[in-house]
């Protein structure tokens, strides 16, 4: 049966990050395709959560039909897992393993961890929010609507049956590695690898690509 692999970058983020091209390579080694669809849609100013979701679903409608595995990092977990649920009589029916990455479960309480609740008010009160863009290396703004569509999403309502594979460093200065414990421990199809690391989980790719060979039978 085909099947095809994707990697799904953090908030802020591009094709081009570090664990995305590393995780390339490891996969090019085997002679396998890794997929990283940017994820900066329609724009980074107007990004929702729902236009990452509905990308990544048009790129796996590109691809011949088969079995789909996904790798989210950090606010790509996020697309990862309400992916294959919003998407289960669609796209989200294809996907067959989960690995998560510091995955972003909870963005309402990232965003008030790293600006306070105060800063989120000035946000929704503005419109806009200016911070730092990893991928494209400036000074960019994104627009409220984001927190607006996040909000209609509750990663600890989805239920799903596939594999999930997470990885969550207890020094995580982003997203709270609680986030991960509180959905891992209803969850039996949920393993959980809390790691002595931070949000990046640079340390700990080797670790975590040995223990992702297993997991998608490479």
């Amino acid at each position: 049966m085909t099947e095809h692999f994707f990697y799904l970058h953090g908030f802020a983020s591009s094709p081009a990050s570090g664990k995305a091209q590393d995780f390339k390579a490891r996969f090019a080694q085997r002679g396998l395709t890794l997929h990283i669809p940017d994820l900066n849609v329609p724009s980074f100013e107007e990004l929702t959560l729902s236009a990452m979701i509905a990308h990544v679903a048009a790129e796996i409608r590109r691809l011949p039909y088969g079995a789909v595995n996904l790798i989210g990092s950090s606010m790509g977990g996020a697309v990862a897992l309400h992916l294959a649920d919003r998407l289960r009589d669609a796209e989200g029916g294809q996907v067959a393993r989960l690995l998560l990455l510091a995955p972003a479960l909870d963005f309402e309480a990232n965003r008030i961890n790293q600006l306070s609740e105060e800063g989120v008010r000035a946000w929704r009160e503005s419109g806009w929010l200016s911070l730092f863009h990893y991928g494209e290396n400036a000074e960019k703004r994104v627009h409220y609507g984001l927190m607006e569509d996040m909000l209609t999403y509750d990663a600890f309502q989805v239920d799903l049956k596939q594999p999930i594979l997470i990885y969550h460093g207890v020094h995580d200065e982003s997203v709270d590695y609680r986030q991960s414990v509180r959905f891992a421990e209803t969850r039996p199809n949920v393993a959980l690898r809390l790691v002595d690391s931070d949000h990046q989980l640079r340390d700990q790719v080797d670790t975590i690509w040995a223990e992702a060979i297993t997991f998608f039978n490479l």
